[in-house]
């Protein structure tokens, strides 16, 4: 079941404790608890604040038009299932709800109802994740296909190409193993994805902001916890609701999952548009790749949401990329070469690569390639987001 977050403005009591009763046995979180719809303004920044996917309003004592207050909510978080909850099955009060754009209308009992409404909206955002479409800006998760295949350095140029293209960026490290972004950014961020985590309860833009760091322009870093700090178990819904938080607010989110797939990375995959497998031509990576591959499929993963790096590529491939394309099921998106000499120097000196460089070149022409950016050639390059 798709772990939806709830919003409720609910002043009669009897509604209350019915709604209480049946959240309590569902595994969605209740994210915005309201308990005075006269004071709606409160209400409706609270509900931009925290983006619920559905919100139960009691109208039960409502006496203004109710298609004033469903255009506040929609307004404020796009486009959430919002539930009325009335005491009495009143004909003109149904009548003039669906009128205003409710989604649904009960009364009391609620526990049957209220469950069967939330698990059919729940079906619908299973679908849509599948499907890849998500609300809010385009996302990317770079994995390695085994360790040392480069997905980090990838996802983090990818990250900062974009930021120099005035896109507003947001780039998590989810491989909480051993998580390398902030070494490679030179972050000095205190905080990690970790805090976020611990404070779902809490968790609104205002806080997010003071969470990440502008390591690189026009790029909002959330580095890896610790070594020791990682050891702590986070949850799969934890993972989601963030990501699903953050998404919203940016152009693009990266994540970068570490290497192979983990559970955690099976996880925020629910709320990724695209996996960017990166594998090198080495047997292991290649062996991995297939397998990486075959379980993302067999989990309802579209084949056409998967994007293939070759990384290190050699000037003369041993394999024709038909082969090896016939190999892994995939056809080759992009083929990145291999400058360990250029990367050494990079990191040695502590800074992130030249863009100027033939690798930077390459990660650049990769960036623009999965943004669907292209170059208008008219006496200076410009580029355009979705073609």
């Amino acid at each position: 079941m798709y772990p939806l977050t709830i919003g409720m403005a609910i002043e009669n009591r009897e509604l209350w404790e019915q709604a209480q009763a049946c959240l309590t046995a569902l595994p969605f979180r209740i994210i915005v608890e309201h308990q005075d719809l006269g004071d709606v303004g409160n209400f409706i920044d609270r509900l931009e604040r925290m983006r619920p996917d559905v919100v139960l309003i009691d109208i039960s004592g409502w006496r203004e038009p109710l298609e004033g207050l469903v255009a506040s909510i929609r307004g404020a978080i796009g486009d959430p299932m919002i539930i009325a909850l009335n005491t009495t099955a009143d004909s003109d009060s149904i009548l003039s709800s669906m009128r205003a754009g409710i989604n649904e209308y009960l009364f009391p009992p609620l526990q049957e109802t209220l469950r069967k409404a939330l698990e059919k909206r729940s079906t619908e955002r299973s679908r849509r994740s599948v499907s890849g479409a998500k609300a809010g800006g385009k996302s990317f998760a770079f994995l390695s296909a085994k360790g040392g295949c480069g997905a980090t350095t990838l996802v983090t140029h990818v990250a900062a190409e974009l930021g120099r293209l005035n896109q507003k960026v947001l780039l998590a490290d989810l491989d909480l193993d051993s998580g390398m972004v902030g070494f490679i950014t030179k972050t000095k961020s205190v905080y990690s994805i970790l805090d976020a985590v611990n404070n779902l309860h809490r968790l609104d833009i205002h806080y997010w902001k003071a969470l990440v760091s502008n390591g690189i322009p026009g790029v909002e870093i959330v580095p890896a916890p610790l070594a020791m700090a990682s050891k702590v178990q986070i949850k799969d819904e934890q993972i989601r609701h963030i990501l699903a938080f953050a998404r919203p607010h940016y152009d693009w989110t990266l994540v970068d999952l570490g290497r192979s797939l983990s559970r955690i990375a099976m996880a925020a995959l629910e709320e990724i548009d695209e996996a960017c497998l990166v594998t090198t031509l080495e047997v292991p990576a290649l062996h991995q790749s297939k397998q990486i591959v075959q379980t993302l499929l067999d989990s309802g993963y579209g084949k056409n949401r998967i994007k293939l790096i070759l990384n290190r590529s050699p000037k003369r491939l041993d394999i024709t990329p038909g082969e090896l394309e016939k190999m892994l099921g995939l056809p080759i998106f992009c083929m990145i070469p291999n400058d360990y000499t250029e990367l050494y120097e990079t990191y040695a000196e502590g800074r992130m690569l030249n863009r100027n460089s033939d690798l930077g070149k390459q990660i650049a022409r990769l960036a623009s390639k999965l943004a669907s950016m292209e170059e208008e050639k008219s006496g200076k390059k410009k580029f355009a987001l979705f073609g």
